[in-house]
């Protein structure tokens, strides 16, 4: 049986961690207070809202949405979803790189046994 080669994984600093320190100071009122976990998941849930709105606006069956389109593009909708999942991550001390890395890895799998 051959070995396959692989290539040698390149050590990459991670951004969370620059990330996670800029959030410290907007988070620190709030990190301790039970409920700002449940106020994180629905602030996610409004970004995602607003960015499908606004992509609709754009690109979908909503192109008459004038509302949408002068507010935020969906690209900027789109950062603001990532800093809702970064702060909830932080507070609840979530791995992201290492949970991105276990997903990459599942899609990799799908895509190589597929379902039928």
């Amino acid at each position: 049986m051959k070995k396959s080669k692989s290539k040698p994984i390149k050590k990459i600093k991670s951004l969370f961690g620059y990330y996670y320190k800029k959030l410290e100071d907007i988070d620190l009122q709030w990190k301790e207070q039970r409920e700002f976990g449940s106020i994180l998941i629905l602030s996610l849930v409004e970004e995602v809202g607003e960015m499908a709105r606004a992509y609709l606006a754009k690109h979908g069956k909503k192109p008459t949405n004038l509302a949408a389109q002068n507010d935020e593009s969906y690209e900027q909708e789109l950062g603001d979803i990532l800093v809702a999942i970064l702060r909830f991550a932080r507070i609840k001390n979530i791995n992201l790189h290492k949970r991105i890395l276990y997903s990459i890895n599942k899609i990799k799998r799908r895509v190589r046994k597929p379902n039928l």
